[in-house]
């Protein structure tokens, strides 16, 4: 520990004894080894007669040993990157030696193709639970390319990101009062077509969030109310139903079914297809009649599974062409075949026809959360030319979902919702590309050691306080040297990847390796605008603003870009900006009304 807080990130030459002790360590864990277990045969053995606290201290120590060794074999497995001296030494070799181009390149291939092969084991072992067929190992093959690119060009390690996210994350907070630029985000006034026109679609988010929350069935039910969801739901797996939907998939004990219908309000005979069947490309979903709205409602499931993630990684893009509209669109693929394939259900199953056979004066409304809210943004695409009043409210939706001729084309039938600085709305390649590209700088050019880098980081996001002020080697710099990587930057980079670039260039916004996909639809940030806490609680304040997809092309670091992503606080911003705009009619109406008796 003592060595390895020596120098600074891009300074490591004071820890260079630091590998040699590394392995020592490594090599004193095999006594460890041994001895936890003696420590194991001896405290079991019934024969052995000895003072009962002194069989607990050894019990203890035993089961701590365990812990130790079993916590840093799986972090070795996790962290360890066997290409780590080879990748250098291969790359460095083609420098230094000035191979041709063509043994250059033989290099960089082979290097790629093993860190492929790391990373598909890597993926490979976190989804053992999975069962797996070849569209499974083409997924998990392509994944581990898309992280061998993303990873193949730094020499980082994860305390490395750490101390560099608490850098930006400090940055940030420096510059978030700064003036905006006006392009980015769009205001209107109360009085406002428009302002009418974001009320109007909030009332309707509101009331359609309920059903993509409820997509996620018992654990999100039994996660917001968790002293009474497993009493209620005991009792309503006891009932007798008097018509049972279409269930697809397995429902233990009806807690799915039976939580979903707690959560929407709706009853047994308004769900028509319910789905839980959940494998890679094919999410749950379920389509049922809202009579409030008078609108056949398709919910789209999120991210609950491995399956689900997978589907997620599944990044890389896909042509999409609509029929004399739109040709050579781009989409995410995962995400695509997930709706792809809820399409098929619902066209060649007949499961729409049999709803609007129903209720032919219904409309058709998609909705979902996360991927679920990916997921319903494609399907309305693919429904649109055969549903021409088809609407679409995509809650948190993915970043990197269309391209900017669909996400143009989308604008008159989605509505996107995006909460705060929720990271899933700002995810995309060319954002990760350029997050990763600020990291580097920030964390190469800080002259502070990372120990103190980390420890400054944790108390500022546990305490608060005024954000750092780290000196770096950036300071002093003019204008235009600013637009070159330093001597420490350029340390950190293994070989400049065709996506990476400086300071001052955004040319990786359009990379070829890259393309950029935007968020769907037309585009309703809410923002929180006063906090105030409690002992138990707290009370919070939002507004909700028109925003442009431009306004969600940097990742923003903050302890709050998971928990706005969350369908819990999505539905709550929601709600409380309905409640504060019927409290403010109601308040007008008394207002006129005592106007009148005047």
């Amino acid at each position: 520990m003592c060595v390895s807080m020596r120098g600074t990130i891009s300074n490591p030459g004071p820890r260079k004894s630091l590998p040699k002790l590394l392995y020592t360590r490594l090599f004193l864990f095999l006594p460890e080894f041994v001895w936890a277990t003696v420590g194991a045969i001896w405290v079991s053995d019934s024969r052995v007669h000895c003072e009962k606290t002194v069989v607990n201290a050894i019990f203890g120590t035993v089961i701590a040993s365990w812990i130790i060794i079993i916590f840093t074999i799986i972090a070795i497995v996790i962290v360890f990157d066997p290409l780590g001296g080879k990748k250098t030494l291969y790359l460095t070799d083609a420098i230094d030696r000035n191979l041709e181009s063509s043994q250059s390149g033989q290099l960089f291939y082979n290097v790629k193709k093993t860190a492929t092969r790391v990373w598909e084991k890597r993926i490979r072992l976190l989804c053992c639970c999975i069962v797996q067929n070849d569209d499974h190992r083409v997924a998990f093959t392509s994944i581990a390319e898309l992280f061998s690119s993303y990873f193949s060009d730094t020499d980082l390690v994860p305390s490395d990101i750490a101390a560099g996210l608490s850098l930006l994350h400090q940055e940030q907070d420096l510059v978030e009062n700064c003036p905006k630029d006006p392009e980015e985000i769009l205001c209107h006034s109360p009085t406002s077509p428009v302002a009418d026109d974001l009320d109007v679609e909030l009332e309707n988010a509101a009331h359609y969030m309920q059903f993509a929350a409820a997509a996620y069935g018992w654990p999100y039910y039994i996660f917001t109310n968790p002293f009474t969801a497993l009493c209620r739901l005991n009792r309503d797996c006891c009932r007798s139903r008097a018509t049972d939907p279409d269930i697809i998939g397995g429902d233990c004990f009806n807690f799915h079914f039976g939580s979903i219908l707690r959560i929407t309000g709706l009853q047994y005979r308004d769900f028509i297809h319910i789905s839980f069947h959940n494998k890679i490309f094919e999410i749950p979903f379920f389509v049922a009649l809202d009579h409030k709205k008078e609108a056949v409602v398709v919910a789209v499931r999120g991210t609950l599974s491995f399956e689900d993630i997978i589907t997620d990684l599944s990044a890389d893009c896909e042509d999409l062409t609509l029929e004399d509209i739109l040709e050579n669109g781009l989409v995410h693929k995962g995400i695509t075949q997930a709706a792809n394939y809820i399409y098929r259900k619902l066209i060649n199953d007949g499961i729409l026809n049999q709803a609007l056979t129903i209720a032919p004066e219904y409309k058709l409304v998609i909705v979902g959360h996360s991927l679920g809210a990916g997921t319903a943004s494609i399907l309305a695409i693919l429904l649109k030319n055969s549903f021409p009043m088809l609407r679409c409210y995509a809650f948190s939706p993915p970043g990197g979902l269309l391209s900017k001729s669909l996400a143009d084309y989308t604008k008159h039938f989605i509505i996107s919702v995006i909460v705060g600085k929720d990271l899933v709305a700002r995810l995309s390649m060319p954002n990760m590309e350029d997050l990763k590209r600020r990291i580097v700088r920030i964390v190469a050019n800080c002259n502070r050691p990372k120990y103190q880098i980390l420890l400054r980081g944790c108390w500022y996001e546990v305490f608060g306080g005024n954000p750092g002020n780290f000196s770096t080697e950036l300071d002093g710099r003019s204008q235009d040297t600013l637009t070159q990587p330093l001597l420490a930057e350029e340390s950190l980079m293994v070989h400049h990847s065709p996506s990476y670039s400086t300071l001052g260039d955004e040319s990786h916004l359009n990379s070829p390796q890259y393309p950029q996909l935007y968020l769907p639809g037309k585009i309703i940030h809410i923002v929180e605008e006063s906090s105030t806490r409690r002992w138990c609680s707290s009370d919070i304040k939002y507004t909700a603003r028109w925003s442009k997809e431009t306004a969600f092309r940097n990742i923003l670091i903050s302890p709050k870009m998971i928990t706005d992503h969350m369908p819990d606080v999505v539905l709550k911003a929601l709600n409380s900006l309905s409640q504060d705009k019927a409290s403010c009619i109601s308040c007008q109406t008394q207002d006129d009304f005592n106007t009148n008796v005047v």
